[in-house]
């Protein structure tokens, strides 16, 4: 039997477009020392370290270990290259709930801007929402309207990197990306650092006093998973099937369903890729993405907030922080301690995070 995995404890750096400043070490141990305040437990009790860096060498990553007293302690590290922080969440999640580990910290740092996305990319995605468009009579201002809403909640969040306020008409007149997406529609690159206490039950009644928020369900699925002779038919270039299939295993993990979701940050690389995700996690039927947009039921006052954040359209993407970043947002509204952004009454969170090989993780987290 699997043991419940809990979150404690939770610190995260402002995301920004350029680097974390001169010395990253500074920003990287503030940002640990965060976590560890916030769950009210000291560096000695943290059995392990589990790190993903992007543009950081070793050297000064144990530097700011070496800060906040966490120096001796054993360091799983995936440089540059080596995993991206959705697949460390997830092991990090595994070894917890088979009793590998008691308490992990699990750290994100992206300190520089990562590599360039491929034109092929925003080719793909263009495609994709033109498909879209023709199969269901969808109107090109609907997906402008993810970036209207995205901006609107990251106003509210000192921590995003994007927060000026942009109207319809100035995403839909910004320089074109590819037809009919404009540049305001793609989450560009950006820097930041997220770390995130994980715990077993028995850790967080030793040593937390706080609120504590349990993981009530994971799943992933590698697009390989996904086998049949329609494997990628509906729109294969936001692996749309792949996300249905994390989604249905995560719902009958937890015995819940998506309309028991109140809150949930999902991977938006683009507009079309929030969109299509309403329907593949189960929020809306296929096709009634658009009306699930237009009606503002994906925003304060609607059935469901997504990405409260302002989601990676606003944070930016930060391939080592932004799943860790996701998490954190959603604790804080389960906690109810996500400010002006709060979700009343928020009881079940959604994260669903794609990987850079394209292995979709999707998380329930529940407040008990």
């Amino acid at each position: 039997m699997q043991r419940c995995v809990n979150v404690i404890g939770v610190g995260m750096s402002p995301f920004r477009t350029t680097g974390l400043g001169p010395d990253p070490t500074v920003l990287v141990s503030a940002t640990i020392r965060q976590a560890l305040t916030d769950a009210s437990v000291s560096a000695s009790n943290i059995a392990t370290v589990h790190a993903v860096s992007r543009m950081m060498d070793g050297v000064t990553l144990q530097r700011a270990l070496q800060r906040t007293g966490l120096a001796q302690t054993p360091l799983c590290h995936f440089p540059e290259g080596g995993a991206d922080d959705s697949n460390l969440f997830a092991r990090a999640c595994q070894a917890i709930a088979l009793g590998q580990a008691e308490s992990i910290l699990v750290l994100g740092v992206q300190s520089a801007a990562a590599t360039p996305v491929p034109d092929l990319v925003f080719e793909r995605l263009g495609a994709t929402a033109r498909a879209y468009m023709a199969r269901y009579r969808a109107r090109r201002e609907t997906f402008a309207m993810i970036t209207v809403k995205a901006r609107q909640h990251a106003a509210l969040n000192p921590l995003a990197a994007f927060t000026r306020a942009l109207t319809l008409e100035q995403v839909l007149d910004a320089d074109t990306i590819a037809e009919p997406l404009t540049q305001p529609q793609f989450a560009w690159t950006s820097s930041g650092v997220a770390a995130v206490l994980l715990c077993s039950s028995e850790f967080a009644r030793r040593h937390c006093s706080g609120p504590v928020v349990r993981i009530a369900a994971q799943a992933c699925i590698s697009p390989q998973q996904v086998t049949g002779p329609d494997q990628g038919s509906t729109f294969a270039g936001v692996d749309y099937d792949v996300n249905v299939a994390a989604a249905l295993e995560l719902y009958e993990q937890a015995g819940r369903g998506p309309e028991d979701v109140a809150v949930c940050e999902l991977h938006d690389t683009s507009t079309v890729s929030e969109l299509l995700l309403y329907e593949a996690l189960g929020f809306c039927p296929e096709g009634r993405g658009e009306k699930m947009v237009e009606d503002g039921d994906n925003t304060t006052g609607g059935n469901l907030v997504v990405n409260p954040s302002g989601g990676l359209l606003s944070l930016g993407q930060a391939s080592a922080a932004s799943s860790l970043a996701q998490c954190i947002e959603l604790v804080h509204h389960l906690r109810g301690s996500a400010g002006r952004r709060q979700v009343a009454d928020a009881q079940l969170a959604l994260q669903q995070q794609a990987g850079s090989d394209g292995t979709v993780t999707t998380t329930l987290y529940q407040r008990d």
